[in-house]
């Protein structure tokens, strides 16, 4: 017998030994600790146990949060018979998607699928953890197979479609879906510049980056990014430029200068990158961390500004990144 599985059968033996609102408060905290990711690797697991044993006697694992922290909890354990059982005491239909989780996250994909074909009412989430994992693992046949009847699609349920076709290398049915999509969201529209970028199409993706309505920063990353890993460098730094204008005044980020940082290497660019050393980086209020500082020594470097490059040196947190 696992060791996880002794609650159970202590349980039938141990008597009330803590008052219903001491267990209470012990089922509070348990669920708080199970959620910080601590109890898995404790060396007291027989005392936990433990306290799992008087919380089954008083009949609170049908709680719907001490319920989900024990699910997940024998989950990390790979105890997944136990973690059934749990589930099965739970008064909460929500909770099955956790334990499909559960099976997913430990590799049982075969009772995953056993435990959503058995749900009676199927929520969002059930239906989400299915398709997304799906998609992930590459089986897109199945993907669309659990896709096609689910009766509430979400963004969650499209991103993970077009996520998989993209990832699958299947630019065009990522399209149709992304066109069919009913509310085009930045976490659709960012993957699928990301593919067109990985295909080297970048005038798709700026069709897709034009097509959304409201930017944000993450999408303009992503344009940049596009443009930067197929050589479109010069329209690289104009749509940096447009994120800076006061009609868009999107602020940028240490993860966009770091790609304008790399292009003005390669330019040759030794102005452009020196005034966002000197003063863009001031005026936006972005710290130098040390991506930027080893690029911008590489810059200056490059054009023979020793003393730049070292006083950027002197300042890195590790200079083995440098190197």
């Amino acid at each position: 017998m696992s060791l996880s599985s002794r609650a159970w059968e202590v349980s039938r033996s141990l008597g009330g030994v803590c008052a219903y609102a001491e267990i209470r408060d012990f089922a509070y905290h348990f669920s708080c600790c199970i959620c910080a990711n601590g109890v898995c690797e404790s060396r007291e697991s027989d005392w936990w146990i433990t306290i799992h044993s008087q919380i089954h006697g008083y009949g609170l694992c049908g709680d719907v949060h001490v319920g989900t922290a024990l699910v997940r909890f024998y989950s990390k354990l790979n105890d997944i018979e136990t973690a059934k059982k749990v589930f099965i005491e739970m008064t909460e239909r929500n909770a099955a998607s956790r334990l499909i989780d559960g099976y997913l996250e430990s590799g049982n994909l075969s009772m995953a699928e056993r435990v959503f074909s058995e749900m009676g009412n199927k929520d969002i989430a059930s239906w989400n953890s299915m398709v997304s994992w799906y998609t992930k693992t590459g089986d897109m046949a199945k993907a669309i197979a659990s896709f096609g009847p689910m009766p509430d699609k979400n963004s969650a349920s499209w991103s993970a479609m077009i996520g998989g076709y993209v990832d699958s290398g299947n630019m065009e049915i990522a399209r149709n879906f992304y066109d069919v999509m009913p509310e085009q969201d930045v976490v659709s529209c960012i993957k699928m510049i990301d593919g067109y970028a990985l295909k080297g199409a970048v005038e798709s993706a700026r069709r897709i980056f034009d097509e959304m309505g409201e930017k944000n920063r993450l999408l303009y990353n992503a344009m940049i990014t596009c443009y930067a890993r197929n050589g479109w460098l010069k329209d690289a730094l104009q749509l940096f430029d447009e994120m800076l204008q006061p009609n868009v005044s999107i602020q940028p980020d240490s993860v966009t200068l770091a790609t304008v940082i790399s292009i003005c290497y390669q330019l040759g660019d030794l102005r452009f990158g020196s005034w966002i050393n000197d003063t863009l980086m001031n005026q936006m209020g972005i710290v130098m961390d040390d991506c930027l500082r080893v690029l911008l020594i590489d810059l200056y470097a490059k054009f023979g500004c020793v003393d730049k490059a070292y006083e950027l040196f002197h300042g890195l947190q590790r200079k083995e990144a440098s190197v």
